[in-house]
């Protein structure tokens, strides 16, 4: 729906908005509080002489952020403090468990953030805005423990634990972005957990860069790195209409080299690639050599341009093998989401392009604060089908 803010043009919100930015995601933060403001001084602007008890609803704040932060003693013990008052209010917390660039001192040592330490942060900002808030939810765009979604052996599972801890604690809504399996929410059948799709915005990003991209079976393929992604490709692949392949990977599962089974060998199923365009898609680009891996397959079958999406660039072992290999020409780019914090040196990259996500979630917050169904504002398969009827005139 373009014109959104009509929809909530009689609606009240919930309670008052606040929003909480932790200090791993505080960029993101800001631009997402920067859109809601938007969006409501919009529609203050509009119809605020249609509707007089507009202007009680808050929709003059010049910001929605309020302070909060977690400092540490010499031990390294931390504790949650909000600096602003959150009492009545519809409080949404922002947290980035990937980054990596936070450090603190324990006994005069510096360490470095893990998503462990970012994780009982959040939950000493809840505990802390639990006893006066009216509602508290969580945006974790990356999900704690996601990537570890179910048992092989006796191993933990730590994304579930999590899970079942924030509900616990009494957080009404947990919201997070491509999940790397969605079925870890039922670990809280009966709890509000919601998982977006980014793919709409990469899909964006990637038309920015090239103006019109041709959407259809003879000029693009969808191409899943491994079994993991299947879902991902066959759904945008489904809302374009175009064909889908896949990489099948073959494991040696007697041996584990940096936490993964080594691949003895892959196999490629799907359409010809053959003189078209292929997008290769995955949650996360960690390491990159699934990716890369993928990306050499189809450049072997003679495809033509090359993009790699990923929502979270985690590039956990530094950028030299993905320049070696754009400089082989195995990709032409590679789109990632500001989701999770990126490497400063990736800006400069001439192959990185970047789909933002702040107007996502800003809108994301305005829905849920006004208690409306956020299917009815937001609908990724209709923008992508837009997306395709603006580039199907050449």
């Amino acid at each position: 729906m373009e014109n959104q803010e009509y929809y909530f043009k009689n609606r009240t919100p919930l309670a008052p908005l606040r929003i909480i930015a932790m200090e791993n995601c505080t960029e993101l933060g800001k631009l997402a509080d920067q859109h809601v403001t938007e969006l409501r001084q919009k529609s203050l602007r509009r119809y605020a002489q249609e509707d007089p008890s507009m202007t009680e609803r808050e929709y003059d704040r010049e910001t929605y952020l309020i302070k909060a932060h977690c400092p540490r003693f010499g031990s390294g013990e931390a504790k949650g403090e909000i600096l602003d008052s959150v009492r009545g209010c519809d409080l949404f917390i922002l947290t980035d468990v990937t980054n990596n660039n936070l450090s603190f001192s324990i006994y005069g040592k510096t360490h470095y953030m893990s998503p462990d330490d970012h994780y009982q942060d959040l939950k000493r900002i809840v505990a802390a805005a639990m006893t006066s808030a009216y509602r508290v939810n969580v945006i974790m765009p990356f999900l704690y423990g996601g990537r570890q979604h179910e048992r092989v052996g006796r191993e933990s599972l730590d994304c579930a634990t999590a899970l079942q801890e924030l509900a616990g604690m009494g957080v009404a809504n947990i919201i997070t972005f491509d999940a790397h399996d969605s079925r870890v929410q039922n670990a809280i059948p009966l709890h509000d957990f919601d998982n977006y799709s980014p793919v709409y915005q990469l899909m964006k990003a990637l038309e920015r860069h090239y103006g019109r991209i041709r959407i259809s079976k003879d000029d693009l393929v969808i191409v899943s790195p491994d079994e993991g992604a299947m879902s991902r490709a066959v759904y945008l692949a489904n809302n374009l209409g175009v064909g889908m392949g896949m990489f099948y990977k073959r494991r040696d599962y007697t041996r584990t080299v940096n936490g993964e089974n080594p691949v003895v060998d892959t196999e490629y199923i799907g359409p010809d690639v053959s003189g078209k365009n292929v997008i290769i898609l995955d949650d996360i680009i960690s390491t990159g050599n699934v990716m890369l891996s993928a990306a050499e397959g189809v450049r072997e079958r003679g495809c033509n341009k090359v993009v790699l999406f990923g929502t979270f660039g985690l590039f956990t072992d530094g950028l030299e093998e993905f320049d070696k290999a754009y400089a082989k020409g195995l990709f032409n780019h590679i789109v990632t989401t500001n989701l999770s914090w990126r490497r400063p040196e990736l800006f400069e990259r001439e192959w990185y392009l970047e789909a933002d996500m702040s107007r996502y979630i800003g809108k994301i917050i305005n829905t849920m604060n006004h208690n409306v169904a956020v299917s009815n504002v937001i609908t990724t398969s209709e923008r992508l089908q837009r997306l395709i009827r603006h580039n199907s005139v050449h």
